[in-house]
């Protein structure tokens, strides 16, 4: 039997992964990230990459990102699945976890070491995404629900988001690319996607002016005139927020038409599809194709 044999019916696979039948199904039809074979009888059977596709990504849910950013990051093949990667003592996981120590006990020349160490032994991208951008969710969770106080979250939070900066900013741009702003959404506090995002256009070479968290709206307006970018890219993860982040969109391509603007994150991936086809010039996408694909149509509408 190879990996690619179904083994697992679908009650077999939700004990394994602590997923229910339910959420698999839901994650199957979305995202299309399985491939379960049929027995004679119709039923789903898994594979063995199927089970380590699906424990890497309830791991990656259960460390704080949504299952579209998850997705996002297994498609653009920077989340490495090797399960036996885990045993092993730097693995991304151990090194995060004695980050975080380091961080909550003010240890900060200890803390750049282990940093350092992470990027001798992995990729830029998966240092960035899978220990620093969770450690950000981790203790940004962590404070909300008053496990740490926020002196602790403010100290740990500034040392991870001058070293993704720094990454960022070392990344050469290319001239001939237009500029583009990334900022989240109105009330928006979680920067992991919209990281995720920028880091993929900092490595295609784009200039990105990152905001981050969400700005004065009265202040959006004046930023675009100051940098007239070609693209303006907002992220929203909490659905409540989707609206006026959607109203902002708006106007802004109201006001400049010939702004290019990129709305993505959980928010949008929760709409139904109705709400979706009212905005779906705006829309992102979740996977790295989907991003190339807007962005090409963006830079030929900007050179039209």
């Amino acid at each position: 039997m190879t990996s690619q044999d179904g083994k697992y019916n679908i009650k077999a696979i939700s004990n394994l992964v602590g997923i229910q039948p339910g959420t698999l199904r839901a994650w199957e039809r979305r995202y299309q990230i399985l491939n379960p074979v049929r027995n004679d009888s119709g039923h789903r059977l898994y594979t063995e990459e199927d089970l380590k596709k699906l424990k890497w990504l309830a791991e990656k849910v259960e460390n704080g990102f949504t299952i579209s950013q998850a997705v996002s990051i297994l498609e653009n093949e920077v989340g490495h699945i090797d399960t036996e990667e885990e045993e092993e003592v730097e693995s991304p996981r151990k090194i995060r976890d004695q980050l975080l120590k380091l961080l909550l006990a003010f240890e900060e020349g200890k803390s750049q070491d282990l940093i350092n160490q992470a990027f001798s032994l992995y990729s830029v991208e998966k240092v960035v995404i899978e220990i620093l951008g969770s450690l950000l969710v981790t203790i940004g969770d962590m404070w909300e629900n008053h496990k740490i106080t926020s002196a602790h979250e403010h100290y740990a939070t500034q040392i991870l988001k001058n070293r993704i900066s720094m990454i960022f900013y070392s990344l050469p741009s290319n001239g001939l690319l237009p500029k583009a702003i990334a900022v989240c959404g109105p009330e928006e506090t979680h920067e992991v996607g919209l990281l995720i995002f920028t880091l993929f256009l900092r490595r295609k070479g784009f200039e990105v002016i990152y905001l981050g968290t969400s700005i004065d709206d009265n202040d959006i307006e004046t930023i675009v005139e100051e940098v007239n970018p070609t693209f303006y890219f907002m992220s929203c993860t909490m659905l409540h927020n989707a609206p006026k982040t959607v109203e902002i969109a708006r106007g802004l391509a109201e006001k400049f038409p010939f702004l290019q603007i990129g709305l993505g994150g959980y928010a949008f991936d929760q709409m139904t599809a109705a709400e979706k086809k009212e905005i779906n010039g705006f829309l992102l996408g979740n996977t790295k194709e989907h991003w190339n694909k807007w962005l090409q149509e963006g830079l030929e509408k900007e050179s039209s």
